[in-house]
């Protein structure tokens, strides 16, 4: 229990210092969302101070001073008021959370485990059977991972998108037919527009962990409680999995909490490319257009997905291995 209540504590300080520079890193940037949505209105006819007055409250302050800013920001996440985005204009932030968040946790979320699980498997076989066909896979999936992951996904979208037809080539789903809804055509679309995307994410991460489990299983292979357990006759698989495995496998599982955690924060390349409706190109447009607000909401969400994925791995982290416990 000391040591949950000590790692609460450290992420709890951890989240204030987030949510600071959050605050901060936009209104570092060159441009105002006041002045963005005053450029435009003034295409229509003159602006009153008043109207001005009235958007910075609306669009949080924007120009008052800092500390005044800030202490609204605050109140505002406590109050779970995210302010109202620029981009999508009247739309509040939460709502354009709301609707981004989904297909990148459906897509990126299920790819990443799917990936860390299949890339840790085949590791974890190709290091206890060195020399064998799947040890022979390391190299092409490394120099796969070498590849900037956007020319993956546009080599991806030239082949099986425009030259042979077989996939989507742009957004979530097919809007000129359906909307999202939970039916079953729609899935269907929406699984169909999703292939590439998912595709170019497993290909472009995998080689990474195979790589990184590989080695390790390598190292731990030699340990004297991995030979032990062979001396004693037992079976080669449970030897593999309960000995070697579970120790080799730390370092993946820090990894992963990290992975996990930019989750959220979707693939903002690969969103743009295949013009994904996620949160990296919700993230994307925030920033063109100088949206504090949703800036700073994505940041909110993104940040606290990160804290909170890597608190949940640090205990478990902990339960796998009890000696983090005695020098954490």
């Amino acid at each position: 229990m000391l040591h949950l209540v000590r790692k609460l504590a450290q992420y709890l300080v951890a989240l204030w210092v987030a949510l600071t520079l959050n605050f901060a890193l936009p209104r570092l940037l060159p441009g105002n969302p006041v002045d963005t949505v005053l450029s435009k209105l003034q295409q229509q006819g003159p602006v009153d101070p008043e109207s001005r007055r009235a958007l910075e409250v609306l669009f949080g302050g924007t120009g008052g001073p800092w500390w005044r800013q800030y202490l609204d920001y605050l109140d505002g996440i406590v109050h779970g008021d995210l302010g109202t985005s620029v981009t999508y204009f009247p739309t509040p932030v939460t709502t354009v959370i709301a609707q981004s968040l989904p297909w990148t946790l459906v897509l990126v979320g299920t790819v990443t485990v799917l990936t860390f699980v299949l890339g840790t498997a085949l590791g974890m076989i190709a290091g206890w059977r060195r020399g064998t066909w799947i040890d022979s896979l390391i190299p092409v999936t490394t120099v796969l991972q070498s590849i900037p992951y956007f020319w993956v996904a546009l080599i991806f979208l030239y082949i099986f998108g425009v030259t042979l037809g077989w996939f989507p080539i742009s957004g979530g789903y097919d809007s000129n037919v359906y909307v999202p809804e939970p039916t079953v055509a729609f899935l269907g679309s929406a699984v169909q527009h999703a292939i590439l995307p998912a595709l170019t994410i497993v290909v472009s991460a995998i080689g990474g962990w195979m790589l990184g489990m590989r080695n390790m299983m390598v190292a731990v292979r030699s340990e004297d409680y991995v030979v032990a357990a062979e001396a004693k006759g037992l079976r080669p698989w449970r030897v593999m999995t309960a000995y070697a495995a579970r120790n080799a496998v730390l370092p993946s599982v820090a990894g992963f909490a990290i992975s996990l955690g930019f989750v959220v924060g979707g693939s903002l390349v690969m969103e743009q490319v295949f013009s994904y409706p996620g949160i990296g190109r919700a993230m994307l447009q925030a920033v063109s257009n100088s949206d504090y607000a949703l800036m700073q909401g994505l940041f909110l969400v993104i940040t606290v997905s990160v804290l909170a994925a890597n608190l949940v791995v640090d205990v478990l982290y902990g339960l796998i291995d009890p000696r983090t416990r005695v020098h954490a």
